[in-house]
């Protein structure tokens, strides 16, 4: 716990209700309370505050930044999978596939589930498996093979 003031005036700022909630009971248990008891529940309110607002600006951001970087690990590792799985069914779809040249000098490939659109030689093609968009993958490996396939079986 730090006692950066940045980050007690930021705490201040954003949690004034709940410090003037803790200064109404600290009154009121002064007030009614007459035993030692009262000393115990004004600590016990203070070291609330205190601990509550302890932590700081840059532990949050620190703890932001673990977050953030561990989504994105678990959004690399699901789109991984996610573009293996798609590239193991799209070789068992490539001879049903239908492959067609565009006026405009691309091409689409369509077949059950899949729909490639990309540029002759420009090496990328856009994926998209059930219309949920795969992103645009290389021109490489399996996809190659699809598209070679698909080609073929249209001539």
């Amino acid at each position: 716990m730090s006692f950066d003031s940045d980050a007690w005036i930021q705490f201040a700022q954003d949690n004034w209700m709940v410090i003037a909630i803790a200064i109404v009971a600290i009154f009121l248990i002064m007030k009614l309370v007459k035993t030692v008891m009262k000393w115990v529940l004004v600590l016990v309110i203070i070291l609330g505050i205190v601990t509550y607002g302890g932590i700081s600006v840059d532990e949050l951001k620190e703890a932001g930044t673990k977050v953030s970087e561990e989504i994105g690990a678990i959004g690399d590792k699901v789109s991984t999978e996610l573009k293996e799985q798609a590239i193991k069914s799209m070789a068992g779809e490539a001879s049903e596939a239908t492959y067609i040249d565009n006026a405009d000098g691309s091409y689409s490939i369509k077949s059950k589930n899949f729909e490639l659109s990309g540029v002759p030689n420009s090496g990328e093609v856009s994926v998209k498996f059930k219309d949920q968009s795969l992103g645009t993958w290389k021109m490489e490996g399996a996809v190659r093979d699809f598209v070679k396939q698909a080609r073929a079986s249209a001539k």
